[in-house]
C-alpha cells in the first residue's frame, strides 16, 4: 500500500514538475536577473516541493509556492553573498540570459523596476495568478498588489512606448 502512494507522489510529482518547471524558471530569472543563480533555486526550491509534496499538491496554486521558496533562498543567499559582490553587480544580468519568448528591451524594463514591482508583474502575467493569490504569495495585501502592478505597468509603458501602440491596434 505504502509503495502505491509513493509511486503516485512520484508521478504526480513529476508531471507538476514538467507542467510547471519553466514557468518558474521564467519568473526567478525575471526576478532575479541572473540565469545560473535562477535555475539552482528553482532546483533547490523543486527538491523543496518534492520533500514537501503531500503539503504542496493540495495547495491551490503550487507553481506559487516553488516560486516564492526560490524567491526567498535568494534572498538568504543574497545575504550571504552581498558583500562579495560589488553593490551594482548582483542584480545585473549576464548575456544569454533571457527566457524564451520575451523582448529584450522588455527584460531590461523589467529589471530596472523595484523588486517588488518586478514579482507582482511575474507573478500576475507570466504564471496567470489572479490578485488574491499573488497577495497569498507575497505576502501583502490585494491593494498592495493592485497598487504594485499599476505602477508597474505605467512604468514599462513609459519606457518602451512601441508596446503602447501594439496594445492600441489589438
Amino acid at each position: 500500500m505504502r509503495v502505491q502512494a509513493v509511486e503516485r507522489d512520484r508521478c504526480e510529482f513529476a508531471e507538476f514538475y514538467a507542467a510547471a518547471a519553466d514557468d518558474c524558471l521564467r519568473v526567478v530569472v525575471l526576478v532575479v536577473g541572473n540565469r545560473q543563480l535562477a535555475e539552482d533555486l528553482v532546483a533547490e526550491a523543486f527538491t523543496k516541493a518534492w520533500l514537501s509534496w503531500r503539503k504542496v499538491h493540495q495547495l491551490d496554486e503550487p507553481r506559487a509556492w516553488v516560486v516564492r521558496v526560490a524567491l526567498n533562498s535568494h534572498v538568504s543567499w543574497w545575504r550571504r553573498h552581498r558583500r562579495e559582490v560589488a553593490l551594482g553587480d548582483h542584480d545585473r544580468a549576464t548575456t544569454g540570459t533571457e527566457p524564451h519568448g520575451l523582448d529584450s528591451a522588455l527584460m531590461a524594463a523589467l529589471r530596472r523596476l523595484p523588486v517588488r514591482q518586478r514579482e507582482v508583474v511575474t507573478l500576475r502575467l507570466l504564471l496567470d495568478m489572479d490578485t488574491a493569490t499573488t497577495a497569498r504569495t507575497l505576502g501583502m495585501p490585494t491593494g498592495t498588489v493592485a497598487s504594485h502592478l499599476h505602477r508597474a505597468l505605467a512604468a514599462l509603458r513609459r519606457e518602451i512606448p512601441s508596446f503602447n501602440d501594439q496594445e492600441l491596434t489589438r
